[in-house]
């Protein structure tokens, strides 16, 4: 399979990656070894958070996202990685059964201004639910190598 470029992507363009289940047995390991507080551990102290039930970690919603995406396609790419996250939202609590899909969106495009090889996508990732409720998103640039590395805009 050929990688896709930065110049495979345009404003707009959207996709949809998974489905994945999301279990109790999952949430409850994650938090176990990363976020152990109540209302990601145990359904009876979680009913008396502000959560109302048990719930995966919002970190754990993420690192789902970015499997769910890696796998989807940025392993597909020309990925050089990104500079960071711009914004990161939980927007709706991630319970036990659901069942997860990632929605990406293209935001915009742009060539690096100091690394002529580079361009970056910018792009919003919305994990949402069966009901098409977002759950998580977060908004970043990708930065993926250009064809013919080296060419000026």
């Amino acid at each position: 399979m050929s990688k896709l470029y930065w110049e495979d992507f345009t404003p707009g363009m959207v996709a949809i990656y998974g489905p994945r289940l999301v279990t109790r047995e999952a949430i409850v390991a994650f938090a176990a070894e990363f976020d152990p507080q109540p209302m990601h551990l145990d359904e009876t102290a979680a009913r008396a958070t502000l959560l109302g039930g048990l719930a995966a970690s919002g970190w754990h919603s993420c690192c789902i996202l970015m499997r769910m995406i890696a796998d989807g396609f940025v392993n597909q790419t020309t990925s050089m990685g990104a500079p960071g996250v711009e914004e990161v939202r939980w927007l709706k609590p991630l319970r036990p059964g659901t069942q997860v899909r990632v929605r990406t969106t293209v935001l915009e495009t742009r060539p690096s201004n100091s690394r002529p090889e580079a361009g970056f996508v910018r792009w919003l990732a919305e994990m949402i639910d069966e009901h098409d409720d977002v759950i998580t998103s977060f908004t970043t640039p990708l930065m993926l190598r250009r064809r013919g590395a080296g060419a000026r805009p």
